[in-house]
């Protein structure tokens, strides 16, 4: 009922607000940024506002007003999508996606799964923003098209062109804090193939410690990404034959300021120390005489080599995956169906309840999905994938969407399907490596399935001289078998469980695109969620509302561009150890503003300047301390019972371990940033 009055009210105003428009083809009118090519839905290209499931669609331009060095830092101007810190001390992360965790958020390079399992913890902040031509992101189930993980939704990271990137661009930002980021890209013609080469350096080691703990507030990192991206052109301009590369090397560490690496592995000074290997491939290749088959195939290899005070863990993953596609079009349908395989080799050296963990999984599978116009204002959508998993036998997912142009303006959408993720061993959970928590697993879990609906309403209009897309979204998601994390039971340990009853989570998303005359750019939007745990609680460290912003216009006569961009976030339950635990167990509402003006008077080169977390918020000021026991990171004053479980002392009165997961927001503060982009 709440989701029909909003929609309904979220209708009416705009309605009346932009009551004003020209009624005269205004589908033919829509500019090219608003209305892109967008493949990520349903595997085919198909303009943005004619596909049958939402795609938003992020370009450079986008990107470009807040600048930031990586994709996990990128993705904090998208509504509805969160990327969340989850260790005070090495910035461990994930994307959060309509309320759900990052295990439930399918990360796709150039349509390939490549960003999963081990890779989930840190590879996001390695794939830097000069690489992406776009970003495209569905929200809601995609398992019947992408298989496991593709749950809560989708980002698909679509890299650039190398027949687009010609010549030498060359991109350097340095902050107030010392963070340093240098981009270097060259496109050339070599024969019949067009081939982009690429080279982005972050460094900051610029150990800072301002809320007096004695900690780093931020990692420090150093981190190269080299990438390489060939297109090769055939006798058909259709005949697709792309390559890809890219390798990864990062140092990473944060703990205490008198740690440095001849601590590590020591109980000295406590130090969390990462050092990162990352190999990916990937190619795509039309197969000859065969019109619209399309083989793909990604293998990427993945090593980690880290400290956590004392507990090493080494861990390594390789994953191959390969996909061979076909569609075919008649008057009235459009079909793809396609085959596919993906082999996770993953091993590590945690001592648990096992030996050396080892474990190999095979996933293959086989979609069809049909596209059918019964007339130009309704189209129908249906598709089945089945897989099967090596330990968990078959696993079907259907999906249906309808479209309903309802005139020329205005569209409704409606969007149903499964999903799925399967079991997967959380020995790479960072919070079971800083000593604070253990993770138990005390049953065989489950495939964990859910089931989706979306209704979708955008309106297409002109006002105030431009182009404005609203839309409106509604979801309930079903969840069955859900694997959830207990933090409550035990403060030294994070219980993992099938629940046995289903939960229902629920929300609405409101987003409004405006394009108009000489640049000028605006967006807004708003997302309103509940996500229950297993007591019907709010789930932990999610928060019910949240929002971004966007505006950009120039500035007249002066080759200056100015750019707001913001978010903000409601309040969300945080994961204290105990009642007797002093920190809050509510965050308070936040918000991270960011201001830039930008130069390019110049011929070939653009300056620009700004300020970033304009208002200063800090979370460590809502809070007498943010790591618990800071001072005792190896705990080897904390008492405990003969349970194994702290409790209080006169030097320790809360009865509290060491513990940085206490953590919801980045702990940096205002700072300046100032760049330069050069391109010849």
């Amino acid at each position: 009922m709440l989701r029909a009055v909003l929609m309904f009210a979220g209708i009416v105003l705009f309605q009346n607000i932009f009551a004003q428009q020209n009624e005269t083809g205004l589908s033919d009118t829509l500019s090219k940024d608003m209305d892109d090519v967008v493949i990520t839905a349903t595997m085919r290209p198909v303009r943005r506002l004619q596909s049958p499931v939402p795609v938003e669609v992020y370009n450079r331009t986008f990107l470009r007003s807040n600048p930031t060095p990586s994709l996990f830092e990128s993705l904090q101007m998208i509504n509805g999508v969160r990327p969340q810190l989850n260790c005070n001390v090495c910035s461990t992360g994930d994307i959060h996606m309509n309320g759900l965790e990052g295990a439930y958020t399918m990360i796709l390079l150039d349509g390939m799964p490549i960003v999963s399992g081990l890779a989930s913890v840190y590879g996001l902040t390695g794939i830097p923003s000069s690489i992406i031509e776009r970003i495209e992101v569905v929200k809601g189930p995609a398992s019947a098209l992408y298989g496991s993980e593709a749950v809560g939704g989708l980002i698909n990271v679509i890299t650039m062109s190398p027949e687009k990137a010609k010549g030498l661009h060359l991109e350097t930002m340095i902050t107030s804090w010392l963070e340093s980021n240098t981009d270097i890209t060259y496109g050339v013609k070599l024969g019949n193939a067009s081939v982009v080469s690429g080279l982005n350096y972050f460094h900051f080691e610029n150990p800072a410690d301002r809320n007096k703990d004695n900690f780093t507030d931020v990692t420090q990192q150093k981190r190269v990404s080299l990438f390489q991206k060939w297109h090769f052109k055939r006798k058909r301009s259709d005949k697709v034959f792309t390559l890809f590369g890219r390798y990864l090397y990062e140092d990473r560490w944060g703990g205490e300021l008198e740690w440095n690496r001849k601590f590590r592995g020591s109980d000295v000074y406590y130090g969390e120390s990462i050092y990162t290997n990352r190999l990916e491939l990937i190619g795509a290749y039309a197969i000859p005489k065969i019109d619209n088959m399309l083989l793909s195939t990604s293998y990427v290899v993945h090593r980690q080599n880290s400290f956590y005070g004392k507990t090493n863990f080494n861990a390594k993953q390789s994953t191959l995956f390969s996909q061979l596609t076909w569609a075919k079009k008649d008057n009235k349908a459009d079909w793809i169906m396609g085959a596919s395989v993906r082999k996770v080799d993953y091993e590590d050296n945690t001592l648990a309840e096992t030996n050396k963990m080892e474990d190999i999984s095979w996933l293959p599978g086989m979609f069809v999905q049909n596209e059918y116009a019964i007339n130009k204002n309704h189209l129908v959508l249906t598709g089945m994938r089945v897989d099967h998993h090596s330990a968990h036998g078959f696993i079907l997912t259907p999906r249906l969407a309808y479209k309903w142009n309802l005139n020329k303006e205005n569209m409704l959408r409606l969007n149903a399907g499964t999903g799925y993720r399967v079991v997967s061993v959380f020995t790479e959970d960072h919070a079971a490596l800083t000593g604070a928590r253990t993770i138990v697993l005390n049953e065989d879990l489950n495939p964990e399935r859910s089931l989706n609906v979306n209704l979708n309403y955008s309106r297409t209009m002109f006002a105030f001289k431009g182009i404005v897309i609203f839309e409106m979204s509604g979801w309930v998601t079903r969840f069955y078998n859900r694997i959830m994390p207990d933090y409550d039971t035990d403060p030294n340990a994070i219980y993992y469980t099938n629940l046995s009853k289903p939960t229902t989570g629920r929300g609405v998303t409101l987003n409004a695109d405006y394009a108009g005359p000489k640049n000028i750019r605006a967006s807004i939007g708003l997302t309103m969620q509940h996500t229950p745990d297993a007591n019907g609680e709010h789930q932990i460290l999610t928060e019910k509302v949240s929002g971004t912003w966007l505006v950009a216009f120039p500035i007249a006569n002066t080759g200056i561009v100015f750019d707001y961009t913001g978010n903000f976030y409601g309040k969300m339950r945080l994961p204290i150890l105990s009642d007797a635990d002093p920190r809050p167990e509510y965050s308070p509402v936040w918000s991270t503003q960011n201001i830039q003006f930008s130069y390019d008077k110049f011929k070939n080169l653009r300056l620009y300047v700004g300020v970033k977390n304009l208002l200063n918020f800090l979370p460590s000021k809502h809070t007498p301390f943010l790591i618990a026991r800071s001072h005792d990171p190896f705990d080897k004053l904390v008492a405990f019972d003969a349970n194994n479980q702290a409790i209080a002392t006169p030097e320790n009165p809360y009865g509290l371990t060491f513990d940085p997961n206490y953590v919801y927001a980045p702990n940096q503060g205002i700072r300046g940033f100032v760049g330069v982009r050069y391109s010849f």
